[in-house]
């Protein structure tokens, strides 16, 4: 199955342990799940377990201090999506009684270079997330980073329906977080990618 005929959501959380996927130590918490739009081929859970191995997000044998921060200073002019999915988010936490986060434009040029990378690596990932973490703790005093992404999805609506339908990454929405920001950029196909980071100052 391609990647562009399914839709990808990954969510990562510094602060939640993880041990749902074969018990692996470590302080990250990610998880992949895929909304297929056509009917699962058999070899899907196979194929699942090659996606997590290759793609785990990072371990305790990393340590923070030695990652080199990517640094991104470019801040693109706020797209009307972003700006739904800023708004559809804020009313959720509203909703249910959280206080609505606020914009912040370092958060929008780390959301915007992810972006940007997994569009050029046609591939959506958490990669380099040490490293994003790492700049805007450094640059906000940030002390918890959260990060949800997705591809595929046409609209801010269905995107926020679809992380507000995933525990993982509704759990990131409603987290303890005061800041956020978000990208949305379109590969050569047009098919958004979409980086959404939160942190806690």
């Amino acid at each position: 199955m391609s990647l562009n005929s399914m839709k990808y959501m990954y969510f990562i959380d510094f602060n939640i342990l993880l041990t749902e996927y074969f018990g692996l130590g470590s302080y990250v918490y990610c998880t992949k799940s895929n909304i297929p739009t056509m009917k699962l081929p058999k070899l899907l859970p196979a194929m699942a377990l090659i996606a997590l191995l290759s793609f785990s997000c990072s371990t305790d044998s990393i340590e923070e201090d030695k990652i080199e921060t990517i640094t991104s200073s470019f801040v693109p002019q706020a797209k009307v999506i972003e700006i739904e999915i800023l708004e559809l988010l804020n009313n959720h936490r509203l909703s249910i009684g959280l206080s609505p986060l606020k914009s912040m434009n370092i958060i929008k040029a780390q959301t915007y270079g992810h972006t940007d990378y997994m569009i050029d690596k046609n591939q959506v990932s958490h990669d380099n997330f040490l490293s994003r973490k790492t700049s805007l703790t450094n640059s906000t005093g940030a002390s918890k980073v959260g990060e949800n992404v997705a591809y595929a999805y046409s609209s801010s609506e269905s995107v926020v329906n679809a992380w507000l339908n995933s525990e993982g990454h509704r759990n990131i929405i409603e987290g303890d977080y005061t800041d956020f920001d978000i990208s949305a950029e379109k590969d050569e196909n047009g098919k958004y990618y979409y980086t959404n980071i939160f942190i806690k100052k």
